[in-house]
């Protein structure tokens, strides 16, 4: 409902702008109040939600951020088809890119602004722990079908989840494990990373590839009041520890290692966990303006520690190193 009436009043405020023409000025616009949009990657859709709410909060209603969640594709084309001012994608803008927009007097300012892992979920019921690289690119391409070939398993078929066809992690998976190969038929797209976990709880043989924020234990204080939030964001310790009882969350190890590691953020951190992706906000906008002000908000002290609460290793904040067994 709230997303709904955002894109209601962005487009009562586009519709008043293209009637009235020269004859209006632009909205009022400073760096904590007005209209502005964000175009983020979808798979960080849960973590970009809270800290819009967050930012609107310390604004007293005075700025109102609107969301679009697309693909990483989408997301550059709407920057440098000056369609919006900030997006939130997995890779740095390329050469090209920041040359054309600097070319139409745009400023690029660009923040890493987290470490997101990529973990694989299955069911409960299935018993297997742990997956090498290797095995991961052998199920994805196909070569390997059955649950059987990898451990005692009785599960049958594996079937592999995503959570959309054009989506990042797709990108991901496909070009660090296979190295731009095609997927094996037993890959599936889905149309949201919720349904990805749906799919892993209501089917035993199927095993998910998601961000890790989507299945942090502590994504739970995203339902308490934003009050209760906030003050939750002054404690000192918010690494999170856990991941939702609901799925089983595989460890993975690179073939070199005898290790295997979960993605906790201590272990994201210390480079030990291997499926990992920089995150990085992109920003045309100029000093005082509320995209400005947004992005100086993600990348300071407090949007940061919201995406730690999520799960996912901020850039700025250093997890607290704990015993995980």
């Amino acid at each position: 409902m709230k997303i709904m009436i955002k894109a209601v009043a962005a487009l009562l405020v586009l519709s008043g702008a293209l009637s009235l023409g020269s004859c209006r000025k632009d909205p009022t616009n400073t760096s904590t109040s007005g209209l502005s949009t964000i175009v983020c990657d979808a798979s960080f859709q849960n973590i970009m939600d809270q800290e819009i709410d967050v930012f609107e909060y310390t604004t007293k209603g005075r700025a109102n951020i609107i969301p679009y969640y697309v693909s990483e594709k989408a997301c550059v084309d709407s920057l440098l088809d000056f369609k919006t001012k900030t997006i939130v994608i997995p890779r740095e803008l390329n050469q090209k890119e920041i040359d054309y927009l600097k070319g139409h007097k745009k400023l690029v300012r660009t923040n890493r602004i987290a470490v997101d892992a990529i973990a694989l979920i299955v069911n409960k019921d299935n018993p297997i722990e742990m997956l090498s690289i290797s095995e991961i690119a052998d199920i994805l391409s196909g070569r390997v079908t059955q649950w059987n070939e990898l451990s005692p398993n009785k599960l049958g078929e594996i079937q592999v989840v995503f959570d959309d066809e054009g989506s990042s992690t797709v990108q991901y998976m496909r070009d660090s494990l296979l190295h731009g190969g095609k997927f094996g038929d037993n890959v599936y797209a889905q149309h949201s990373n919720l349904e990805v976990f749906s799919q892993v709880q209501n089917r035993k043989g199927a095993i998910g590839i998601i961000g890790v924020s989507w299945i942090s234990s502590d994504m739970r204080t995203r339902d308490l009041p934003r009050e209760e939030r906030i003050k939750t964001l002054s404690e000192n310790d918010t690494t999170v520890a856990d991941f939702d009882p609901a799925v089983k969350v595989l460890k993975v190890h690179r073939d070199d290692d005898i290790h295997a590691y979960k993605p906790y953020q201590a272990y994201i951190y210390e480079g030990n966990y291997p499926l990992y992706r920089s995150i990085y906000m992109i920003s045309t906008g100029v000093n005082g303006s509320l995209s400005h002000g947004f992005f100086s908000f993600v990348t300071g002290t407090i949007g940061q520690k919201i995406i730690q609460r999520t799960g996912i290793l901020p850039a700025r904040v250093q997890p607290r190193m704990v015993n995980l067994y």
